[in-house]
């Protein structure tokens, strides 16, 4: 089985957050709980039902990770991109509001 984390959005401010050890949520890709096998990557998702009840995240998905001497790799780019927090867009770019014609 590939190694797996749970990752949500906060739904307080949009951060993205990662599911930990002490099955809090963090901002931190590095403090992620490394699932290595489907029964606990399915409790572990089971269990972030309470989190959207209680209206902390909403999303929670699981995502494939690797393991490395380093500590955990993102697999693909979209996780990659979410566990390195930069922006996707930079400030000179501008804003999309009010520049889709309806």
């Amino acid at each position: 089985m590939t190694v797996q984390v749970v990752t949500a959005n906060r739904l307080r401010d949009g951060a993205i957050v990662w599911l930990t050890a002490d099955r809090r949520w963090s901002e931190e890709f590095s403090a992620s709980l490394p699932l290595r096998s489907e029964a606990d990557a399915e409790a572990a998702l089971e269990g972030t039902k309470a989190d959207v009840k209680a209206r902390l995240v909403v999303g929670p998905y699981l995502a494939e990770v690797k393991e490395t001497p380093e500590g955990l790799q993102a697999n693909s780019a979209r996780e990659r991109i979410r566990a390195s927090r930069l922006p996707t867009i930079t400030p000179d770019v501008g804003s999309w509001t009010g520049r889709i014609a309806g």
